[in-house]
């Protein structure tokens, strides 16, 4: 196995799953390129189950649904999150997320919004054996990250539509290239979403209510190309999610929203070409064909639908309470995880800290890891406040 091969192992696994010690022999899950892509990276969505396609809009809509922007409480916001990675492991791996929305013209119908969403894969010391010693090759800095734009237009008073631009750079080899044909990798991508939100009806027990859906397709773009072999371009995360959800009011002061949200990676699976000659044992590649066709072939793979469901109490927007839990096939990697969230808002600062609780045989990178995000309202309160 030559170190291009290495690194690209190496990473990917560190970077899906802790899976030491286990037994990983039904574990076949799909295998993409900048997999940071598939990490929910707000504390908000760490608390409800990783979801967030069709929860109420918040300054990190962004990653989910910029669709939800034009439906915000406020005109303008900026967001921070910060998620440690790999914590059992190492302290040096960590994940940054900030994000940017601002309402244009006075009609409050359409919004541009912008985001960064940084990987570090903290330091790698890089080692090889002369003759009976181990010698240094040098230390190896890996890290991706994405830099998007998206604009959200309210279609009407209850729906909206939005379109992200994202260019996205994966450098696994970080900045190390001696022996190897391993580089950074360049691509972008599109999002495409849109977000229904109903007007208040008369509800169960005479409160309140309304509905809410979300839907979104992610990261439909080119191939991520490491090595400049055309064989082994690897897919972009792309993703299809479909969200439904219901607040009840019980006043003026008290809010509880119940989601629900299904989730597809739309990338083809590793498929079964035949017997090998020399082991006699079955044979499987993943194909390689375009990020079009290759959505048609993920379906396929009957195995890659991930679900979710939330809870999220609020209190006058000013305090919150959330639950989730969050189930993927074993097949796919076994994430199966319950988490819980607390959200503090003090005029236009919040905050919001998230706690995964590991429900999985297969250990969890974010395993009893807290999550802490901050958010600032920097902008008036919208009519979406009386909607």
């Amino acid at each position: 196995m030559n170190l291009t091969t290495k690194l690209l192992l190496g990473f990917g696994l560190s970077a899906g799953f802790l899976g030491y010690s286990q037994d990983l022999s039904k574990i076949n899950p799909v295998l993409t390129g900048a997999p940071f892509l598939r990490i929910a990276p707000d504390a908000r969505a760490g608390g409800m189950g990783d979801q967030g396609v069709v929860t109420s809009p918040d300054a990190f809509s962004q990653f989910w649904n910029a669709a939800k922007y034009p439906f915000s409480r406020t005109s303008s916001s900026i967001g921070l999150n910060y998620t440690p990675y790999m914590g059992k492991l190492t302290n040096d791996v960590f994940l940054l997320y900030g994000a940017f929305h601002k309402f244009l013209g006075q009609e409050e119908r359409s919004t541009i919004s912008a985001s960064i969403y940084y990987f570090n894969m903290g330091e790698v010391d890089l080692t090889q054996l002369v003759g009976s010693e181990v010698t240094s090759m040098g230390t190896s800095k890996p890290n991706e990250f994405s830099i998007d734009v998206a604009y959200g237009l309210k279609l009407s008073d209850s729906y909206s539509m939005a379109v992200t631009g994202r260019f996205i750079r994966s450098d696994l080899a970080g900045g190390f290239n001696t022996d190897t044909t391993l580089k950074a990798a360049n691509s972008f991508a599109v999002d495409v979403s849109g977000y229904y939100t109903s007007p208040k009806f008369s509800s169960f027990g005479g409160y309140d209510g309304k509905l809410n859906a979300g839907l979104a397709i992610q990261n439909l773009g080119p191939k991520l190309d490491y090595t400049g072999n055309e064989e082994s371009r690897s897919y972009l995360p792309t993703m299809a999610r479909l969200g439904l959800g219901y607040d009840m009011y019980l006043d003026d002061m008290n809010k509880i929203g119940l989601s629900v949200e299904g989730s597809k990676i739309l990338v083809p699976g590793s498929e079964y070409v035949g017997i090998d000659p020399n082991t006699r044992q079955p044979r499987y590649e993943i194909p390689n064909v375009g990020p079009i066709a290759g959505i048609g072939k993920s379906f396929k793979n009957k195995n890659s639908i991930m679900y979710s469901g939330a809870l999220e109490y609020s209190y006058d927007n000013a305090f919150a309470v959330r639950t989730g839990y969050f189930h993927e096939s074993e097949e796919q990697g076994a994430r199966q995880f319950a988490t819980a969230g607390i959200g503090l808002k003090y005029r236009s600062f919040g905050l919001d800290i998230s706690y995964l609780i590991n429900m999985s045989k297969i250990n969890s990178a974010l395993d009893n890891t807290l999550r802490f995000g901050l958010t600032w309202n920097i902008g008036d309160e919208t009519s979406n406040v009386d909607y």
